[in-house]
């Protein structure tokens, strides 16, 4: 069974820049879907990015689209996901998952204006 690992928030200007790691363990990754989801406060989780493992194909919300990339690294077992071009409204807890899996604890992001 995969365990996740989120880490790398912190705060930061808008503006910005900042790279989130969701590291595994556990087993590799393989044919998964690694998903990133983000909740503000007072508001619904909501999908971010997400990335299929085997082919790297990605996808985005229109919302991060230009500003966020997600990526993989097959020897770390990682995903990332850089945050260029931050603005206050990204202030969020990341959350990185299976598509299917349970959620971990976050990473917070802060961006001040």
């Amino acid at each position: 069974q995969v365990q996740l690992v989120e880490s790398g928030g912190g705060l930061v200007q808008a503006g910005g820049s900042l790279r989130l790691s969701c590291a595994a363990s556990g087993r590799t990754f393989s044919s998964d879907v690694i998903n990133w989801h983000r909740q503000a406060p007072g508001k619904e989780r909501e999908f971010v990015a997400a990335i299929r493992w085997s082919g790297g194909n990605t996808y985005y919300a229109a919302s991060v689209k230009g500003r966020f990339t997600i990526s993989r690294d097959n020897a770390k077992n990682t995903v990332y996901l850089q945050m260029n071009s931050l603005k206050p409204e990204d202030t969020a807890i990341y959350y990185c998952r299976l598509t299917g899996g349970s959620w971990g604890q976050g990473t917070q992001v802060t961006v001040s204006s």
